[in-house]
């Protein structure tokens, strides 16, 4: 595990049918990826137990810990079926809006999927077809049925998306389907759960109620894709710092808030995360052009690139892995950008240190990597019961891998999309994290770097298998 050959930004691959066969889950998790997102807007639940039946089997034959995520649909407002599946609109156009209409009859009158009279007033924009049509409304027609005005020539298809940038959805975010889906997933143990179309942080609040009563352990990924959720500094900080970790959706945040605002958006929320100890995942097009072509752009490879220089955690995959040609190519070449990048520059340092919840978990975090940078140790190990240590000392970005150890599967599993983190499960004693250190490297999994005698290794461990024991730091050589 040398710092060459170490990927500390990790992938999350998501799960389609292009790899949904016993074959390419195994070469992906071979090939790189650390996570996989199982998107609940398609699929049954028959191919979830299967997917993640393979998932869970290769990662224990490859001897790593992958995190699977659940992704929740929300409210994804989508037009209705369209006859003949085209209408051409032109500007000046007016269109109704109809939740109650089952059938479509041809008219300038169209089904959509979610009641909007509810929600939208006169004077909003609404886009349709992913942002290919813009409207305004024009009145409310009655109580299931809005008027608006098309402001642009184009046509519209079956079931594409409607994005609703100025409109306060009033907290209704978590659908009916989306509760039958964490039911579900609270028997499956999901690492994560993921929550579309967040714009407070009471949307999370209520998320977490309701994975508790299932009795569920799953860290909540809030995804940043409203413009709500990204209309000042001080709502972005109070999102992260009610979540667990935080994915930037720049899709649909480009429709709704503006494809200018995604660049900064994406700084200042990687930034937020290393400051509070929080998960950062940045996602959507990543490496598109390779849903087609065996080979990225060069745009693609910077934009990789930048995500790692900015420190965040995870870099993920959509359409590449679900649907694309080359789903292993793609992991294999983002993977080859992160290694590139991390060996050739550091991560840009933050303004401000980390300042997670846990004041001694901060301290000690801060203090181990200090050390270890002082004196060129080669890792660091630490011993955690929650990853909560683990986490607060990937805050700090360590040029060097972090092996954690935990007696939690859970716990492992959760730290597998944590920057630089290689976790293990182990039977709890007072020195298995030096342990599994020493059995890595009986088994060739740790080298020697070229002219060294020794591993120096900075251990971080507890006197007890207990939340919050963690409180000493040690140098120890192999």
């Amino acid at each position: 595990m040398s710092n060459k050959l170490f990927k500390r930004t990790k992938i999350l691959a998501t799960v389609g049918p292009a790899v949904f066969a016993e074959g390419k889950i195994r070469e992906l998790v071979y090939a790189g990826v650390n996570g996989f997102r199982l998107n609940f807007s398609h699929g049954s639940y028959e191919e979830r137990d299967e997917q993640i039946r393979l998932i869970r089997k290769y990662a224990q034959e490859r001897g790593k810990s992958v995190a699977i995520l659940q992704d929740l649909q929300g409210p994804k407002i989508r037009l209705g079926e369209i006859q003949n599946n085209h209408m051409d609109l032109k500007a000046g156009d007016l269109i109704v809006l109809d939740y109650a209409m089952k059938e479509h009859d041809g008219s300038k009158t169209l089904p959509v999927q979610y009641n909007l009279a509810e929600k939208v007033k006169e004077g909003e924009p609404i886009f349709l077809f992913d942002g290919k049509i813009r409207t305004i409304v024009k009145r409310i027609v009655s109580a299931t049925a809005i008027e608006v005005e098309v402001q642009n020539d184009g046509y519209i298809m079956s079931r594409k998306g409607i994005n609703l940038p100025d409109t306060d959805l009033g907290g209704d975010i978590i659908t009916p389907k989306d509760l039958a889906d964490i039911e579900y997933g609270a028997g499956r143990d999901f690492d994560y759960v993921a929550m579309s179309f967040i714009q407070s942080a009471e949307d999370i609040n209520k998320l977490r109620q309701i994975l508790v009563s299932h009795g569920s352990t799953a860290k909540i990924i809030a995804k940043i894709e409203t413009k709500k959720a990204v209309e000042s500094d001080e709502v972005m900080e109070e999102i992260v710092k009610a979540t667990d970790g935080i994915m930037i959706a720049r899709g649909d945040m480009a429709i709704e808030a503006g494809a200018e605002v995604v660049p900064i958006v994406q700084r200042k929320l990687i930034a937020l995360c290393r400051q509070h100890s929080k998960l950062c995942i940045v996602a959507t097009q990543m490496m598109a052009s390779m849903v087609e072509n065996p080979e990225p752009t060069r745009a693609e490879v910077s934009d990789v690139a930048t995500a790692v220089i900015l420190g965040a955690d995870v870099v993920m995959l959509s359409d590449e892995t679900a649907n694309g040609k080359y789903p292993v190519e793609t992991v294999r070449e983002m993977k080859k950008v992160i290694l590139y990048t991390q060996d050739h520059t550091r991560i840009v340092a933050l303004d401000s240190l980390p300042t997670g919840s846990f004041k001694n978990y901060d301290a000690i975090a801060y203090s181990a990597v200090k050390i270890a940078e002082e004196i060129k140790a080669d890792l660091i190990a630490v011993a955690t019961k929650t990853g909560a240590t683990a986490q607060a000392i990937a805050a700090q970005r360590p040029n060097m891998p972090i092996v954690s150890v935990t007696s939690n599967p859970r716990v492992a599993g959760q730290l597998a999309l944590i920057y630089a983190n290689t976790a293990y499960v182990r039977e709890y004693d007072d020195n298995y994290a030096f342990e599994v250190v020493q059995d890595l490297k009986a088994d060739g999994y740790l080298k020697l770097p070229e002219g060294k005698e020794n591993l120096k290794v900075v251990l971080v461990s507890g006197l007890r298998d207990v939340e919050g024991g963690t409180d000493s730091i040690q140098i120890r050589s192999i």
